[in-house]
């Protein structure tokens, strides 16, 4: 039975919720009212092994955030050019800063890479483009932020989920309540692993019995190297290359052109070409960035695709196995390209 005090709060933001969503001028796909939602909501959780005590704990006081709304709207990846993006995320200070922390951390990104097989500056490319290399994971109560996400119903099934889980690591003691922030979107710690991801992937390096991706930089490392690895990176190939294209680069783009339905990662894959290997890039014209020939690989199997982030008239890059393990990270081309690019600055 839900205690009076979480009662009281959830019958109060029955009658004042409205007027969040309002002055926010953001309104809520879900018919349901958000009392009524965490009250089913809790039956859930509890048949989940959630006990009452860590979920009235977890939803003390927590009422839908209409920031979180607005930014699941506006994403960067989507509202922003490539240049845009790259110029932001890539930028000589986050440059600068990611050599220092490379260094700074170098026994710990050697031993992590050693072990698992992702090269450091890969490592350190996603820390850097998550959380600025741990300065800033989020300020957002994570229970909040999913909760919020769940009751919009843009994607209820997924956040639900991700809720659930999330409850499941306040359950296990992973960490404290008071500390549970992230994202906007629930993202949590260094490496900006969604709760889904944490019982999937996070590395418990230091075997001390937690898998801490806030404060353990092992931790932290090894549970970004395992995902990648987990999505097939291999540790001796890089993530692709910037290209050049022949005289008559709409040839080739009309040619290369993907006809097949892309069922995974499609918001990116969609815009890439069919895969090719490399000696056939050759034979269609395409050199590297400084006109001297592509890489020769013997493997037959290994094949490489084309894309434009910014268009005909924009840079060409092909890209490899691994940067289809970048996009399992964040399924957004701009976004696999910010890591590729910050890492060869790293490297």
């Amino acid at each position: 039975m839900i205690k009076n005090s979480l009662l009281g709060i959830l019958l109060l933001f029955s009658f004042l919720g409205g007027s969040v969503w309002a002055k926010e001028r953001i309104v809520p796909d879900n018919p349901q009212s958000f009392s009524d939602w965490l009250i089913e909501l809790k039956v859930e959780a509890l048949k989940n092994d959630i006990s009452e005590t860590t979920f009235d704990a977890a939803f003390a006081g927590i009422e839908p955030n209409p920031k979180v709304i607005k930014l699941d709207r506006h994403q960067p990846e989507f509202t922003q050019t490539y240049f845009q993006y790259i110029s932001k995320r890539v930028s000589q200070s986050r440059i600068k800063n990611g050599k220092i922390k490379v260094v700074e951390n170098a026994d710990s990104l050697n031993i992590v890479s050693e072990k698992i097989g992702v090269q450091q500056r890969f490592i350190a490319g996603i820390w850097g483009m998550e959380t600025n290399y741990g300065s800033y994971s989020g300020g957002y109560n994570v229970i909040r932020s999913l909760a919020t996400l769940a009751y919009d119903m843009r994607r209820p099934t997924y956040f639900r989920t991700q809720l659930i889980k999330a409850l499941n690591i306040l359950q296990e003691g992973h960490v404290n309540p008071d500390d549970f922030k992230g994202s906007w979107a629930g993202a949590m710690g260094q490496g900006q692993f969604m709760p889904s991801s944490f019982f999937a992937y996070a590395y418990d390096f230091d075997k001390d019995g937690k898998k801490d991706i806030w404060n353990n930089k092992a931790d932290v490392f090894a549970s970004i190297a395992n995902y990648l690895k987990e999505h097939g990176w291999q540790s001796e190939r890089t993530w692709g290359r910037q290209v050049m294209l022949p005289d008559d680069a709409k040839g080739l783009l009309d040619k290369v052109r993907q006809t097949e339905k892309v069922k995974y990662c499609r918001r990116a894959l969609k815009d890439h070409s069919k895969q090719y290997t490399m000696e056939e890039w050759q034979d269609m014209g395409v050199r590297t960035i400084y006109g001297s020939d592509l890489p020769t690989v013997a493997d037959p199997a290994f094949k490489a695709s084309l894309i434009m982030p910014a268009g005909a008239d924009g840079p060409a890059f092909l890209t490899y196995k691994n940067f289809r393990a970048i996009l399992s990270y964040n399924c957004s081309n701009f976004y696999a390209l910010g890591v590729s690019l910050l890492a060869e600055e790293l490297k």
